[in-house]
């Protein structure tokens, strides 16, 4: 399967398909005698994981660490449990900092809508932004 199918049948782009190469997620494939990328029949199915992992958070390292498990012909299913936990951990981190940041802005948002500037001085920066 040359270069320009493979992108039409994953819905990627000729240029991601080289970046993955490069990337050490794709093998290099073998050459036509004309030189063309001839991409093996299973390569779809790789991109498609890929890409899903990639849609799941996993950084192109893990990918590349999940696909080696399987290559060496290991089903990565331990491995890949632990990744999403750890990465399940982490947003649920953020979205817990990111309520907090809420919070002060909408406080802050009604203190701004309460505040007059004519009462600025000088000496203030901003007083919406600047505890009392």
């Amino acid at each position: 399967m040359r270069i320009g199918d493979l992108a039409a049948a994953t819905g990627t782009t000729t240029k991601t398909l080289r970046f993955y190469e490069q990337a050490g997620l794709l093998a290099d494939p073998p050459r036509t005698s004309g030189g063309y990328r001839d991409y093996p029949a299973h390569t779809p199915t790789r991109v498609a994981f890929i890409r899903s992992a990639q849609a799941a958070g996993l950084s192109l390292a893990e990918i590349r660490d999940v696909l080696a498990i399987r290559d060496g012909g290991q089903p990565p299913c331990t491995h890949v449990t632990a990744l999403l936990a750890r990465h399940l951990a982490d947003v649920e981190h953020r979205i817990a900092e990111l309520e907090t940041t809420r919070a002060m802005l909408r406080e802050l948002t009604h203190t701004a809508s309460a505040t007059d500037p004519a009462t600025c001085t000088e000496g203030d920066i901003c007083r919406i932004l600047t505890a009392d």
